[in-house]
This record gives C-alpha cells, structure tokens and sequence, in this order.
C-alpha cells in the first residue's frame, strides 16, 4: 500500500484559510508565489476569487467583503504593496480587518536590482500604514503565522500583512 502523499505548504495553508479562518474572498493580482492559492481559488465552486487590475483594489475588496459580511484574503507581490499606501488608511481609519499575503521579492538571494528597493521597504511602509506584520521564512511558520495574523485582523479589526520571504519561496533567476 502507497503511503498518502503529505499536502504541500500552499495546499494546508488553502485548506485553513478557509477552514480555520473562514476565508470566502481571495483578491490577487497574478503571481508566481501565489500561484497554488489563486489557482485553488480559481477552481473552487465555494468561494469567489477575484483578479485586480492593481493591488489597491484588494484593500477596497477586503473592507467590502467584510461590510458585506464575508471575509477575504488579499495575494500580492512586494512590488504592489507601494500600490496600496494610500488604501491602507481605509482600514486604519475604519478599523476594518486586513489580510494580506505579500509574496517577497528584494530579500534573500534576490538577483533582479529592479525588485530590491520595493523588497526592502515593504515592512516598515506597511508599519508605517499602521498594518501589524509577520514573517514566514520556512514552510514549518507558514500555517501558525497565517492563522495568527487571521486571529488578529477578524477579532481584532486589525490590518495584517504576512510577508512570505524569498528563503521560503526560492529567489527567481535573473539573467
């Protein structure tokens, strides 16, 4: 008898965005480190996934998700978070929840120059907006982290980003 085949990091932390948190909204802007999530989404009669044309209008989606009712998860890149500042006071200033999953680029092993700036300056712009963030560098926090962050945005109306670095998700090449 084959052993069962352990779910991959993306397919657990799918499966608990929904389950455990309750996730009905997933907002993206398509992306290489999302690509499980948005993917899954994509094929899920039970929630709605909805492509953006830019970042900001995920902040927009998640607090009409949540006037509505419904909670949403937020997919971007490093590189739209700068998209989002101006967004970002809606959630301040209305104490509406935030999750937002933020694939990196910038940091550890990044070999694109174009990617470093934004890279570096996605945590404290996002402290500076007022969101609370978290870290997931190996698979082992991707799970607790999320879940975390979860906690914080729908109990505590807090606006969350939790940054999926590059040890987690492997540096693209650049030539």
């Amino acid at each position: 008898m084959a052993a069962k085949k352990k779910k991959s990091w993306q397919d657990q932390l799918y499966d608990s965005l929904k389950k455990d948190i309750g996730i009905k909204q997933f907002s993206y802007v398509p992306d290489a480190g999302h690509k499980t999530l948005i993917d899954r989404s994509l094929s899920d009669p039970s929630v709605h996934s909805i492509a953006l044309t830019t970042e900001e209008e995920g902040v927009a989606m998640a607090t009409g998700a949540w006037l509505g009712g419904q909670k949403s998860v937020v997919l971007v890149q490093s590189s739209g978070v700068g998209n989002c500042v101006n967004f970002f006071s809606l959630n301040t200033n209305a104490r509406t929840p935030l999750l937002m999953l933020v694939s990196m680029r910038g940091d550890f092993g990044e070999a694109n120059p174009w990617q470093v700036p934004m890279g570096q300056a996605v945590q404290p712009v996002c402290e500076a907006c007022g969101l609370k963030v978290l870290r997931c560098d190996y698979e082992d926090e991707v799970l607790p982290t999320v879940q975390a962050a979860g906690q914080m945005a729908f109990r505590s109306l807090q606006p969350m980003a939790v940054l999926f670095t590059q040890k987690l998700l492997g540096a693209k090449f650049f030539a």
